[in-house]
């Protein structure tokens, strides 16, 4: 295994502000090409001289498979490869993933935060095919796993990419760039390969396609020392199903069962158009969660019974705002206006036909607003009472103790509400499903880093 040559002990999920990556203006960038920094089947990557933490990543015309045993040259390739390669990486950017990529160039380039390359492979795996089985006899073709399986391979052409164990990761202790994967790190990657995973096989779902299994690489960001998804996403990178059926893959798999064949200009021109076709779709499902950002497809309904509760509601919105979800802000009473109040109902519950909703009702002292609207409506209703000091209590107590026959919920935290409330929607929304599996990884990293933390002040001690 190959050793570091210098320890570092160092915060590897540390995000300095000043180190935060930044959007690039492309304009400002000087394109001019210099030295090559690496050359594979498929790509090259250029040093950018006057755009230092930069680089050009070119696509060329090529397919290979079995480390380089079946090779050919497939017209088009390159812009198809940087076509999907953009588009999945514009997806998991706008999920809140941190990549590569900065912006496509042209048809067969576009434009990358330089990083030092881990030199490992992580693939996951919903459904066992492949190699797999192959190496794990007696395992059935088609088995699920739930939760997705998580595989390391070390790249090595010359010994065939070897499977790895987590624990010769660990021992290998790579240095990648100015770091040296630990322990830590390897948790990270491993959390952000299933997260990556679950939201481009949510996507693929959107379109009748099954995400079988995938790999991916990352890398160390040369201006921040972060860990960040890098290489590419593309037709090589997968195995896609149409309708979770083997016979109507769409991806290199078509290439590789051509082993051993004289490969005809009609099996190119299949291979092709099936690229083509995922590339047009990667773009599209890309089109659609970009919109879906602009343009939510559910909305919250805030109910308040008083303009004075503005405030409390305003931080609903805003989690809201955070999620991807459109968030409205309405008063009504339910004591002091009923007619009003179902008025408005009537017309959340038309509106749901075409929009998925959620109502969040805000009421304090004796809440009447949720549970009327539970009790005249199918649209699921979440009570969020802005609890006071003095008669928290009493207040939490009539939103919790309802008739027979309703349902309506009662979350106390706004943003809590907030955060249920996509839930739901999410079941119908892959942008906000997204949005909420990254928030997971999130909420784990947060804690990685304070467990970091505390152990880095104990050993100082």
């Amino acid at each position: 295994m190959p050793m570091p040559t210098q320890m570092l002990v160092q915060d590897t999920m540390e995000e300095p502000a000043s180190k935060v990556m930044k959007k690039v203006d492309i304009s400002d960038v000087d394109m001019e090409k210099g030295s090559i920094i690496i050359e594979g089947k498929t790509k090259i990557v250029y040093e950018l001289p006057k755009a230092p933490g930069k680089c050009l990543v070119l696509s060329k015309d090529s397919i290979t498979a079995y480390n380089g045993v079946m090779k050919n040259t497939l017209e088009g390739k390159s812009s198809i490869s940087t076509k999907t390669t953009c588009a999945t990486f514009s997806i998991l950017e706008n999920a809140g993933i941190k990549t590569s990529l900065i912006q496509k160039v042209d048809d067969k380039s576009f434009l990358a935060h330089r990083c030092g390359m881990i030199p490992i492979e992580w693939v996951t795996r919903r459904v066992a095919t492949g190699s797999f089985l192959r190496r794990n006899e007696g395992v059935k073709e088609g088995y699920r796993f739930n939760p997705p399986k998580l595989e390391i391979f070390y790249k090595d052409d010359a010994k065939d990419d070897p499977q790895w164990s987590r624990e010769m990761l660990e021992e290998s202790k790579l240095k990648c760039g100015n770091l040296v994967i630990t322990a830590d790190e390897i948790d990270k990657m491993e959390k952000m390969t299933v997260a990556i995973f679950e939201i481009l096989e949510r996507c693929w779902q959107t379109k009748n396609v099954s995400l079988i299994d995938m790999k991916i690489e990352f890398g160390v960001c040369s201006d921040t020392n972060e860990i960040i998804l890098a290489d590419v996403i593309d037709n090589d990178s997968w195995r896609i199903w149409q309708n979770g059926d083997k016979r109507l893959m769409m991806d290199k798999q078509v290439y590789r069962n051509l082993r051993g064949t004289e490969i005809t200009d009609v099996e190119m021109q299949n291979l092709k158009q099936n690229f083509t076709w995922v590339a047009d779709t990667c773009h599209q499902m890309a089109e659609e969660f970009r919109n879906s950002l602009e343009i939510s497809k559910g909305q919250v309904v805030v109910l308040m019974g008083s303009a004075s509760d503005k405030s409390h509601c305003e931080k609903i919105r805003n989690t809201c705002d955070k999620l991807a979800v459109k968030c409205i802000l309405r008063v009504t009473s339910a004591h002091k206006g009923t007619e009003e109040t179902l008025k408005i109902l009537s017309k959340l519950e038309g509106e749901s036909l075409h929009i998925p909703t959620v109502i969040i009702a805000v009421a304090g002292r004796s809440n009447g607003l949720g549970p009327v609207m539970a009790g005249n409506s199918c649209l699921p209703v979440i009570n969020c009472p802005p609890v006071s000091a003095q008669w928290a209590t009493s207040d939490i107590w009539s939103s919790l103790r309802l008739p027979s026959g309703l349902g309506c919920a009662t979350i106390i935290d706004p943003e809590m509400a907030a955060q249920a409330a996509a839930q739901i929607l999410a079941q119908h929304d892959v942008v906000v499903w997204s949005k909420l599996r990254v928030q997971l990884f999130s909420n784990w990293l947060k804690l990685k880093k304070a467990d970091m933390e505390m152990r880095r002040e104990m050993q100082q001690e």
